[in-house]
This record gives C-alpha cells, structure tokens and sequence, in this order.
C-alpha cells in the first residue's frame, strides 16, 4: 500500500510537467483550433488557396464562395452550412472568448512604433501593445525564441493590422529542430488587410471589428489561422496552416543575420494540426523522482533484521 501511494505522488507530481511539455496552440481557442478561417460574415475565394484546416462562416451568414473540397487538406472539412457563432464550446464563441482574454494581458507599450523596417525588427517572447490605430509590417520581424521550443507572443492591435507587400515574419533562436510548441496571437481591433506582393507570416489573426480580414495573391499563414469574429475572410491564391509548426522551426538553414536557430520560410506539412509528445527531459525527471522515493521508502523500511 505504501508503493502504491508513493507512485500516486510520483504521478500526481509529474502532471504539471507532462502538460507543460505537451501543449501547442497556447492561445485558447478550444473548437476554433481545427479551423484555418472562420468568417462570421462568411468567406470568399478566388484561385487556388491551399487550407491546411477547416473552414466556416456562420450559421448566421455560412456563405463559402470559391472553395470546393480540394482547397481543404484533411482532416481539414469545408463546411457550406456554418458553425455557431456564439457560446462557449462553439468555434466563433470560444474565439470570442480568446480575444478576449488575449486582450486582458498585460502588455509591455510599444507606443506607435510599427514592426519590421524602419520599426521594431526582432521581439523577444512576451505581450506587446500599441497606440497607434493601425500597425504596419513592413519587411521581417524576427521572432527570438531564447532557445525554447514553447515561446509565445501576443499583439495587442487597436484597429488595423496592416502587412505590407513581401513583409516576413521569422521564429528564430528556437530550440532543437522539431515541432515548435508555442504560439502566436494576434488580436486585432478591426481587421487584418495584406498587400501587395505576397507575404509569409506567422500566427493567429483574430479580428472584432465590421471590415473583413482581405489576404492578397499568394500569401502564407502558418502556425495559424485568420478569424473575423464580426465580418468576413478575403483569400486569393493563399495558404493558410493551423498550427503544425514543424516547418517554421526546421525549414532550410539560418535566415540571413541569424546566428542560431531557423528562419521561418514555408515547407508545405503533410496535414494540418500536430500532436507534441513530452520532451525526454520530461521523463527523465519522473523517472529521477520515482527513483528517489524508491530509495527513501527502502531506507525508511530499514529494520534491526535487515542489518543483520
């Protein structure tokens, strides 16, 4: 009985680390995670937009237009009847309650500086706002994991998040190539909007305002996926992947300036979503406590007749 109490200790001790270890997608969004776009006010297409995910309008508006089944990688579905747009358990209302609590972080100010050329080029993990009603991406943003496979950032955009023609968002300094367990969130009071020439960006867009999220021709969203929790989604010859951020972290070598880590360059995922097992490290301290509680209940059980 003592044994089995022990391990129910080991066991119960080890939780919190496996669950550290295992989780991807860290934002919260619950139902919203098998979707690659979700348009409240519906979603258009036009060309060969490439989802590694679902997609859905509402029940409200389920409207999809130009994006038959072959645009959906599965498990990914395309959904012509909408999903519900409201309540907890439900993909636009767990949405909801993302933005939310992504906007109620507190954050480091960065005032009205804009990301990338001429602004702020390189991030460390953590919770950034800004003043300005609209941000601009121009060029790349490099993303500085510190050495971990789990860091996360979080962009509190008043209005507009604007990315501009060929602009690149980077995840670099991560930890040992493989799957990348973090997450990138942006939380946009109005609407996203690419432009011009394509652009290759990471994270989650959520946005809550009455203008619809516009992509452009050939741009690239992985390691995410764009929600309008108000209007509609806009694609034209994009790809979009949920979180299977394999290829971000692992994708070719060291981007231009980068002295450890990988640049953020797109490698097409064999399907959407991935499945993070826990790090050795993980098991080898569950294994290390099991040990020692082990070694503490022989020396406790110790009598006059074991030293004979």
């Amino acid at each position: 009985m003592r044994l089995h109490s022990l391990y129910r200790v080991a066991f119960v001790l080890a939780l919190p680390l496996l669950a550290a270890s295992a989780r991807a997608d860290t934002i919260g969004i619950g139902t919203a995670a098998p979707f690659a776009v979700l348009g409240e006010a519906g979603v258009t297409n036009a060309g060969s937009t490439t989802l590694y995910g679902s997609v859905a309008g509402s029940t409200g508006t389920p409207s999809v237009t130009g994006l038959v089944a072959s645009n959906v990688i599965a498990p990914g579905v395309l959904i012509t009847t909408g999903v519900a747009n409201s309540g907890v358990g439900t993909p636009f209302g767990d949405a909801a309650i993302a933005y939310g609590d992504a906007e109620a972080l507190g954050a480091i100010s960065e005032g009205t500086s804009s990301l990338g050329a001429g602004g702020i080029t390189s991030l460390n993990p953590g919770v950034y706002s800004f003043t300005s009603a609209t941000l601009n991406l121009n060029g790349t943003l490099m993303l500085n994991a510190g050495g971990s496979n789990n860091a996360t950032w979080t962009f509190q955009v008043p209005s507009l998040l604007v990315i501009n023609g060929g602009s690149t968002v980077e995840i670099v300094n991560a930890g040992a190539p493989g799957a990348f367990t973090g997450s990138i969130t942006w939380v946009v009071g109005d609407a996203a909007n690419f432009s011009g020439s394509p652009s290759s960006f990471l994270g989650t867009i959520i946005s809550d305002g009455a203008s619809p999220d516009t992509l452009t021709s050939g741009d690239t969203i992985q390691c995410g996926r764009v929600i309008s929790l108000i209007d509609s989604v806009t694609l034209i010859d994009d790809t979009i992947a949920i979180p299977d951020c394999t290829a971000a972290n692992t994708a070719g070598s060291p981007g231009t300036g980068d002295t450890v880590g990988y640049n953020g360059a797109f490698t097409t995922p064999t399907s959407g979503g991935s499945v993070s097992t826990p790090e050795p490290g993980t098991f080898v301290l569950l294994l290390a406590g099991l040990g020692g509680l082990l070694a503490f209940r022989k020396v406790r059980g110790a009598g006059p007749a074991d030293c004979a």
